[in-house]
């Protein structure tokens, strides 16, 4: 692969200077565990990585420590990771920009963006979400504030710490530009880190989001202490649900079957790191949403997304019977025991 790539850009078009195998300059803006952990798989690929995190005084000491001991303990960060807080030479200074801040807090960081020099260089999201107001997803979300910027997402069953650890894993990088999807799967591939393309945007994002919800509901079940038979039916009703979803959105029905939607929803659903099956399953222990993630410095994107994805199936009357069971859970304050009991007594039908 020795020639370069152009990537289209209604601002113009742009050519990074790379033959495939060249390395650049990367923006990760996000400092939790997926950002800190692409930034440091980057960076091990020989790449030059600024990694951007909010608040100054902590990027400071992960700056001196090399190590971000609050989302990824344990794991070293390679010297060529420059920790920053200044947002526009984060932007400015580097070729291409991975997004990999919290949904909710994705707004507020487009539009700090928007006073950098931005326009030409292409965007990576790497967030799972679906925007409460606007039930955008977070590619819409971007281009909506930024402009028709060239973006991809990169999703999967990918549980950073396995990632960080360097455990197999594999991901899929989706684009409507082949060439930017291509760019990104060379750029983030590595004996460890298998990425895939897709060209269905909307579908990896549909699967990215609603998989959170599914997944506090599987956590719910184990606070609950049931076993694996429920476990099996939520994963499998779940992913009806979501594919319902995605058909009537107009997603690829394959999508929902693939690393993005089964696979991403199972491992989601099983790990003991899994952030949204750790606060499912204080739920079902009976614990409150408000005292459980007080004790958390990580964010659980399904409880945020459980809101969207509830009101946004209302909206397009799509029947979604466990999301709205984790709704009713989280922010009606439902009993956990009585809402899988109205699951269960729900009119009879065929599979």
């Amino acid at each position: 692969m020795g020639r370069g790539l152009l990537l289209g850009n209604p601002a113009g078009e742009i050519h990074l200077e790379m033959n495939m195998s060249k390395k650049i300059n990367i923006s990760v803006i996000g400092d939790g565990a997926w950002g800190t952990t692409l930034a440091i798989l980057l960076a091990e690929n020989g790449h030059h990585v600024d990694l951007w995190g909010a608040f100054p005084e902590y990027t400071q000491a992960v700056g001196r420590s090399r190590i971000n001991t609050k989302f990824l303990p344990g794991i070293r960060i390679p010297e060529n990771v420059r920790l920053t807080s200044d947002l526009k030479s984060a932007i400015n200074n580097n070729k291409l920009i991975v997004l990999a801040v919290p949904s909710q807090y994705l707004t507020a960081t487009l539009k700090e963006i928007k006073s950098c020099d931005y326009t030409k260089k292409p965007f990576i999201s790497v967030i799972k979400g679906i925007d409460t107001k606007t039930f955008l997803t977070m590619t819409q979300l971007i281009k909506k504030e930024l402009g028709n910027v060239n973006v991809a997402v990169l999703s999967g069953p990918t549980i950073a710490i396995e990632v960080a650890k360097k455990i197999p894993t594999t991901a899929v990088v989706a684009s409507k530009d082949k060439k930017l999807a291509h760019l990104a799967q060379a750029l983030f591939s590595s004996p460890t880190f298998r990425v895939y393309t897709n060209t269905d945007v909307l579908g990896v994002e549909l699967c990215g989001s609603v998989k959170n919800v599914i997944a506090l509901a599987c956590g719910i079940c184990d606070g609950l202490g049931f076993g694996t038979n429920t476990k099996a039916a939520l994963l499998t009703r779940g992913l009806v649900e979501m594919a319902r979803l995605g058909k009537i959105m107009r997603a690829d029905p394959k999508t929902f079957t693939g690393l993005t939607g089964m696979g991403d929803l199972a491992t989601t659903c099983f790990s003991p790191n899994s952030r949204n099956r750790f606060v499912g399953s204080e739920l079902g222990k009976g614990r409150s949403i408000d005292d459980i993630l007080k004790t958390m410095d990580s964010v659980a994107e399904g409880v945020v997304t459980a809101k969207a994805v509830h009101n946004l199936a209302r909206k397009l009357k799509i029947d979604m019977p466990i999301t709205t069971a984790v709704y009713n859970i989280i922010y009606v304050h439902k009993d956990p025991q009585k809402a899988v009991t109205a699951l269960m007594g729900r009119t009879l039908k065929s599979e």
